[in-house]
């Protein structure tokens, strides 16, 4: 009998999971509460107090270079974490110290968003907190499963970026009507509060948690054997192809290592333009919103609000998708594997970018169309981040070897920064008057979409000629 018919299955969730999923949900209450109100906050008490309309185009292309400065900080950080995690004090430390500092971080911002540089420094501290905890939360998630119950791992993906997003849903409706009824102040002293909560929650599971020991600094590590993997590009023996030379020195599992994460990283290529489109939806889009007809139902929407719409669209879509959509596609025989739902969600995001285009077209034109065209951008872009995002979480997690986990996870954040880092570039450029000045309006959006076209090309070349491997199960207890 094999050791895969010896192990029972089990269909029972590990007892540490609502402790890291309600630490995951109040930091993400925290994180998207001070993005809901980032950019017109920025706008209305830095850059443009006056509301001088000759100056809004720049504050406002200012705005937006700050907030995306602070994603691509806040997702650039998350590599630091992952290498501390896993290599020198495991994942539960740095998540735990890390959320201290973090809600510090809201302290400042609370207590001086009159002064740009003490709010800015806040702002950053968040940023760099924020590296400990999104590198380890999702692979500290993964870690809690063995090969009796390995078998819920997709699905509990799914419900956790569903609890998520719904502590992004309740920041995203309510942290823009605190600011506009009560001010600065309350509405960023409020995710302080709830980062506060996020790590009580999180310490009080801490005899729970499944721990995978740090493995410490190894020779063997992802670059020592890259930077010898690039000199015997250049000098190995005849007769012996790379991998062949390298197998001298190093062992067949960290050469395996090393080959999982170039495989990942051809995948996680083609996610940065991803990123750079989706997180618009909290930055430029907003602006637009505030541009358009915000009634709804009799209702009149602020513009921070309009992100809670990916939220709900967000929460509602993964059930389905999870117990319809994928199976549907199963049983007519064309399987939903990783790599076609990627594609699938880079398409939907460009056509949702399409849409944000036109109604661009009709703001420059002086119109005021209504708001039930960004919702409908909006539908699609969270079937697109459906299809991105908690596939990536997934796909780090299974394709990488235990001591390289917590590091993908990472390496895929840094996928969001380095979109994030190309939105600040531009708008810098365009707040100074520089080479993308000239596409501004919907010139701007239609420049992503042109982009997005030649990296799904290249993608749908590149995908169907990757191997996969998985390691769930394999390795994933010391």
């Amino acid at each position: 009998m094999s050791e895969t018919q010896e192990v029972t299955k089990s269909n029972k969730m590990p007892k540490a999971i609502p402790f890291i999923i309600g630490n995951e949900a109040a930091e993400r209450f925290s994180f998207y509460g001070i993005r809901s109100i980032l950019v017109t906050f920025l706008v209305a008490q830095f850059f443009n107090p006056t509301l001088n309309p000759a100056l809004q185009g720049v504050a406002e292309a200012q705005a937006n270079e700050k907030v995306h400065m602070f994603v691509t900080l806040a997702y650039f950080m998350p590599l630091v974490g992952g290498i501390l995690a896993d290599w020198f004090f495991g994942k539960y430390k740095v998540i735990l110290y890390v959320s201290v500092l973090y809600a510090g971080g809201n302290l400042v911002m609370a207590m001086f968003n009159h002064n740009y540089t003490l709010f800015m420094t806040g702002l950053i501290i968040i940023a760099i907190a924020a590296g400990g905890i999104k590198s380890c939360v999702s692979a500290n998630v993964g870690d809690q499963f063995d090969k009796s119950n390995q078998h819920l791992l997709s699905k509990m993906y799914g419900w956790f970026y569903f609890t998520i997003n719904t502590g992004s849903l309740v920041a995203t409706a309510c942290i823009p009507i605190v600011y506009h009824k009560f001010g600065a102040e309350v509405a960023f002293g409020i995710p302080g509060i709830l980062m506060c909560l996020a790590t009580i929650i999180f310490f009080m599971g801490r005899k729970k948690y499944v721990r995978v020991p740090p493995t410490g600094v190894k020779k063997e590590n992802f670059m020592v054997i890259t930077f010898h993997v690039i000199a015997k590009l250049f000098s190995r023996p005849k007769g012996l192809t790379v991998w062949q030379a390298v197998a001298q020195k190093y062992s067949a599992e960290a050469i395996d290592g090393v080959q999982a994460v170039y495989r990942i990283l051809l995948i996680f290529a083609f996610t940065p333009i991803f990123w750079a489109m989706w997180d618009q939806n909290l930055s430029e889009w907003i602006l637009q919103a505030g541009k358009m007809d915000l009634h709804v139902f009799g209702f009149q929407l602020l513009p921070e609000q309009m992100s809670t719409v990916n939220t709900i669209f967000l929460v509602s879509m993964i059930p389905v998708f999870t117990y319809f959509v994928y199976p549907f596609f199963e049983k007519i025989g064309w399987k939903a594997t990783p790599l076609k739902r990627i594609g699938a969600g880079l398409l939907l995001t460009g056509l949702c970018f399409v849409i944000i285009a036109l109604i661009q077209t009709a703001v420059d034109s002086g119109a005021h169309p209504t708001i039930w065209w960004q919702i409908l951008a909006y539908f699609i872009l969270s079937a697109a981040e459906i299809l991105v995002s908690i596939t990536c979480l997934e796909y780090a997690y299974t394709h990488s070897p235990k001591s390289m986990k917590s590091t993908m996870s990472a390496i895929y954040l840094l996928t969001i920064s380095v979109g994030n880092l190309f939105d600040t570039l531009v708008n810098n450029s365009i707040a100074n008057k520089g080479f993308f000045s000239k596409f501004q309006g919907a010139a701007y959006d239609w420049l992503f979409v042109k982009i997005l076209v030649v990296f799904f090309v290249i993608y749908l070349l590149v995908a169907k000629r990757l191997p996969e491997k998985s390691y769930v199960g394999e390795d994933a207890k010391a």
